[in-house]
């Protein structure tokens, strides 16, 4: 399996991306924001956190204008796997390739932890060697990770089994919720459930020595046998 990485100005998680999935067993290649197109054997595309440009105007609003983002916009409208973490997520909401938005964090802090995340729905390739249910520790670490989504579009998401991801406590009980994201939402996914998008960081937990291996599954979905 090859997984393809982008890499913008202010990129940070790239190579936590890249470490952690070939430790899985995949190929990787970190792709340069100024690319026009994306390796032709790729089979994830990866939109990695980090702070790109510098978040200076909204975050992921000036890197939905990279070289990239066309070539990213045509692999996903054509089927392709492709997966936004923290402020990855925010660029693809940026782009129109995921509903809703990211604002700041209700405490207007950055936050920077482990937190419990609560499966909705594993009836997708991202989380389907999970349980619905099942309760994973996974850290985050972000100043805008509130999502928001009007009233109408929350239904929708709903509708479709596009609400992935929670934030709960240890027990599953949801009101635990670290940054005001509505209906305390940790990741989305598209109508066509090719296009994923959470604020945690399931490439900072695959090795329980750093605290959690509970990312390892998550990832795991989309590796081919």
């Amino acid at each position: 399996m090859k997984v393809t990485i982008l890499q913008f100005p202010g990129t940070n998680c790239e190579y936590d991306a890249q470490y952690a999935f070939e430790k899985l067993g995949a190929k990787t290649e970190i792709l340069w924001h100024k690319s026009e197109s994306i390796p032709s054997d790729t089979d994830l595309l990866v939109v990695a956190g980090g702070f790109s440009y510098g978040d200076y105007l909204r975050s992921g609003a000036i890197a939905k204008f990279s070289p990239v983002m066309k070539a990213v916009t045509a692999f996903a409208n054509s089927g392709g796997k492709v997966l936004g973490i923290c402020n990855g997520f925010q660029v693809l909401t940026e782009a129109g390739l995921l509903p809703g938005a990211l604002k700041r964090n209700e405490s207007l802090h950055f936050i920077s932890k482990y937190h419990h995340l609560k499966v909705i729905n594993n009836d997708n390739i991202f989380l389907e060697k999970l349980n619905s249910d099942d309760i994973v520790n996974i850290p985050i670490a972000h100043h805008d990770g509130n999502y928001y989504i009007d009233e109408s579009g929350l239904k929708e998401l709903y509708a479709n089994n596009q609400v992935l991801l929670k934030y709960c406590d240890a027990s599953g009980d949801d009101k635990k919720n670290p940054n005001g994201s509505i209906d305390s939402i940790a990741g989305i996914c598209n109508k066509e459930k090719n296009v994923f998008g959470l604020m945690p960081h399931p490439e900072r937990a695959i090795e329980s020595l750093l605290g959690s291996d509970d990312g390892v599954k998550m990832l795991q979905g989309f590796l081919k046998a």
